[in-house]
């Protein structure tokens, strides 16, 4: 069956379909706000998803110290060019498809709505999981600055729902302000990262300016297969822009430009900061500096060029840029769960919007409630110091994150598939014939970099050799996209009209309205 919006049968279901929805909540605003978003706003808003100072601190001296991988400026590069061929396809689609379910609505239009299904509920775990996972990280960085520069002992969990709670309330606000808080704090956090990579071009280590980083000898060894895993997740963000297509003014030029820029400047900083890193340390002293200071390199590394005030404010911004990607993926979720609340994969209920901010303010509680549950849950089992590497709060942060790395991969995998089967279903195949080869290729690459993602989770979260959390994570993800399948098939079955729906967003709906005023019944 045709899954094109120009499908005559299929628009004769969309019309019947979800009636009874129109007509419980017949004169409220079921869609998001358009205009609210220009370039920069949105290019802001995907950007501070990828927390670039906490991939600095974070992701950087992991895939030097643990993965031995001196060779992460280039892998950077490479990755970056990746899901630049991926985004050829992706930006075309969106020019097609304006849909706050972003992911799930590409797959579905692609390769069905029983497929769509599965893809929105991975998504919705994805992004929740990398959302509660930097709770927990954000509630660790700040009870250790309370601890260290005020000598309060306040526990890691007690920040963490403060963060929640100021997260789900900017979530009800509009799109706009904030972007606008997100523009501030990724600007601050750039500026910071390249004055340090400044200072290390200005004084490097022992061996210069050396571009031995750049080398492909340096991408050999064992952990070259982790370190793929564990840096693409450095670039989630990006393909976050789809999500604000329908808030977006001219969204089939603005979406599709937001994408390669935020690919290609966070490609660009994070080869070069990685690479400035390897400078200030040594390319041959790197693997071990990281090994010895962990988490502590970047600062580290600034404190002897930079002085200890600015390392202060460093940590400060550390954590700021942290709550800049919670607010970012707060606001992602809620969007997922609109656009699902919508066409009826959710209880209608999720497809209401905030009356004065145009925000879906059902969907943002929604996140924040399971934010809360799953904060509280690790607290309950934290009854270790914070700085202990078995510690809970450090399990939320690196479980929580490689949960949703892996889902977000599959998605991208998913969807370069579901962009070459639009187009060729649509006949533009011949004309779109690049994109889909370039399509093609990302995807390959992108199912080898999950089958890698699942081969070594364990070392990903840090587990022993055999531990049960090597699948029982990962199976999150896979447990999640079989429900959503089985769940699409039931709809499919029992509720025909509304499975024809998935997909298609406002365009459903507005169909519903136009179907609605032409009803004999409309003014009851």
């Amino acid at each position: 069956m045709p899954t094109g919006s120009s499908s005559t049968g299929r628009r004769t279901g969309e019309r019947s379909a979800g009636q009874d929805v129109i007509n419980t909540y017949k004169g409220e605003d079921r869609a998001l706000r358009a205009n609210r978003l220009g370039t920069v706003g949105l290019l802001l808003s995907v950007l501070a998803a990828s927390a670039p100072l906490m991939v600095v601190a974070g992701v950087m001296p992991t895939t030097f110290g643990v993965m031995g991988v001196v060779g992460t400026p280039l892998l950077f590069l490479i990755l970056g060019s990746v899901l630049i061929l991926f985004s050829f396809g992706y930006a075309e689609m969106s020019r097609h498809v304006h849909n706050a379910g972003a992911f799930y609505a590409y797959i579905a239009r692609g390769l069905g709505g029983t497929a769509g299904a599965g893809a929105s509920l991975v998504a919705l775990v994805a992004y929740n999981a990398f959302q509660v996972g930097i709770y927990g990280i954000l509630g660790f960085e700040m009870s250790t600055i309370f601890a260290t520069y005020l000598d309060l002992e306040v526990s890691w969990w007690v920040f963490a729902l403060i963060c929640v709670a100021v997260v789900g309330l900017l979530g009800w606000l509009k799109i706009d302000l904030n972007a606008k808080v997100l523009g501030v704090l990724l600007v601050i956090e750039f500026a910071l990262v390249v004055i340090f990579d400044l200072a290390a071009v200005a004084e490097p280590g022992g061996e210069g300016l050396s571009l031995h980083a750049f080398n492909p000898d340096t991408l050999g060894g064992a952990g070259l297969g982790t370190a793929l895993c564990f840096c693409l997740a450095a670039f989630v963000g990006f393909e976050q822009a789809p999500v604000y297509a329908e808030e977006t003014s001219r969204p089939q030029i603005v979406v599709s430009r937001v994408m390669f820029l935020a690919v290609g400047i966070a490609a660009v900083f994070l080869a070069l900061s990685s690479w400035a890193l390897t400078v200030a340390a040594g390319p041959s002293s790197i693997v071990k500096a990281a090994g010895d200071q962990g988490p502590n390199l970047l600062f580290f590394l600034t404190e002897s060029r930079l002085g200890g005030t600015f390392t202060d404010v460093l940590h400060i911004l550390f954590v700021t840029g942290m709550f800049a990607a919670a607010l970012s993926y707060h606001n992602v979720v809620a969007r997922y769960a609109f656009a699902m609340g919508r066409e009826g994969l959710l209880p209608a209920t999720f497809s209401r919007t905030n009356a004065k901010s145009g925000a879906p303010g059902t969907g943002s509680l929604l996140q924040s409630v399971i934010s809360v549950i799953v904060v509280l849950a690790f607290a309950v089992t934290d009854d270790g110091p914070v700085d202990d590497p078995t510690a809970s709060v450090l399990h939320l942060f690196t479980w929580m994150g490689n949960i949703g790395a892996l889902g977000v991969i599959v998605l991208m995998a998913s969807a370069s598939l579901a962009v070459i089967v639009f187009f060729v279903r649509r006949g533009a195949a011949a004309a779109q014939a690049w994109r889909l080869i370039a399509s093609g290729l990302a995807g390959l690459a992108l199912v080898g970099i999950a089958v890698y993602t699942v081969k070594d989770f364990d070392v990903l979260v840090g587990a022993g050799p055999g531990s049960a959390l090597s699948w029982i994570l990962p199976g999150i993800i896979g447990l999640s996209a079989v429900a959503g399948l089985v769940y699409g098939a039931v709809l499919r079955r029992a509720k025909p009209a509304v499975h024809a729906r998935i997909g298609l967003g406002n365009q459903a709906f507005q169909l519903d309205k136009a179907a609605d005023a032409e009803s004999p019944d409309s003014s009851a």
